[in-house]
């Protein structure tokens, strides 16, 4: 596998990220590309870097980057706007096709927790994407959110996001806090998160009150039925007190066929995503097989970009 550092623009910002190759490519050779989604506050050397790693050896193009505002990339630090990061999903979309390796009418893409809302979001309004995964994906940001909290913690934090919505109108600035006062994590991934993905720099930095205000009308869910008749797959831990299962359930309730929902029995979220762990080998098969499928005979025809 062959690693190429790229930057790429999304609203005149620009993007860092990562680009993986299989090796053996030949002169003039193109093959399927995805695009991997990061969750929230994900960046591109986790979960998307893990996706490239079984996907390129199966011949795939693979795409990670950061988000504005996260990593390397440029943008406001804190400002963690899922329908912002739709639109650089649509930015990275459009920079594979610049790609000479890419068969650009076979280009998926694969989100992980937050970022499967947002591979969501982007491909029902950009058919060059021919294939969508979501893995613990959210459909709805209100709902999600709100199964974290207890009473008095939700409470808590619309009277926050409300204040801090006055703020803005008056000052232009939105107050940072700490990314999991507003996503609480469950035990099982706290521990996860503690002692996994604080290794990534850059990791567990602050988010603003504006960010929430933004994640709780995000609605994935109302645009799910436009990505029919390109295929979705839909795969959740069965066990995820995270994000719950619900979310994908509702997904696979208002989308289109051709459309498949994947329950991982005993699985939580996130506590499994190691590379040799036997849940992600499972998904990582499943990802591939779909994909192996449903980019085979991915019909170019478009009536957007």
């Amino acid at each position: 596998m062959q690693t190429r550092p790229i930057t790429f623009f999304s609203d005149r910002l620009r993007l860092n990220g990562d680009l993986y190759l299989p090796d053996g490519l030949r002169p003039g050779e193109r093959r399927p590309a995805v695009v991997s989604c990061s969750g929230y506050q994900g960046l591109k050397g986790i979960h998307p870097a893990r996706f490239a790693r079984v996907l390129v050896p199966s011949g795939y193009v693979c795409l990670a980057f950061d988000y504005r505002g996260f990593g390397l990339s440029d943008g406001e630090r804190g400002r963690l706007v899922p329908q912002e990061q739709v639109e650089d999903l649509r930015a990275a979309v459009s920079y594979l096709e610049s790609v000479p390796e890419v068969d650009t009418d076979r280009v998926a893409v694969v989100g992980w927790g937050l970022g499967g809302g947002v591979a969501v979001a982007g491909a029902a309004d950009d058919e060059r994407l021919r294939a969508v995964v979501t893995v613990n994906g959210i459909g709805d940001g209100e709902r999600s959110t709100r199964a974290m909290h207890d009473e008095r913690s939700w409470a808590r934090l619309l009277l926050r996001v409300a204040e801090d919505r006055r703020e803005r109108a008056v000052r232009g600035t939105s107050e940072l806090v700490p990314p999991f006062e507003i996503i609480h994590l469950d035990d099982v991934t706290g521990r996860y998160v503690d002692a996994e993905l604080y290794k990534e720099p850059g990791f567990g930095s602050q988010v603003s009150l504006e960010s929430a205000d933004f994640l709780l009308r995000f609605r994935p869910e109302r645009v799910v039925h436009r990505i029919a008749p390109r295929p979705l797959l839909l795969v959740h831990g069965a066990e995820n007190r995270l994000h719950r299962p619900e979310e994908s359930r509702s997904m696979f309730e208002l989308a289109e066929e051709p459309k498949a929902l994947d329950l991982l029995e005993g699985a939580g979220h996130t506590e499994w995503m190691f590379d040799d762990h036997p849940t992600f080998l499972r998904l990582a098969r499943r990802v591939r097989d779909f994909l192996d499928t449903e980019l085979q005979d991915a019909a170019p025809a478009r009536q957007s970009a």
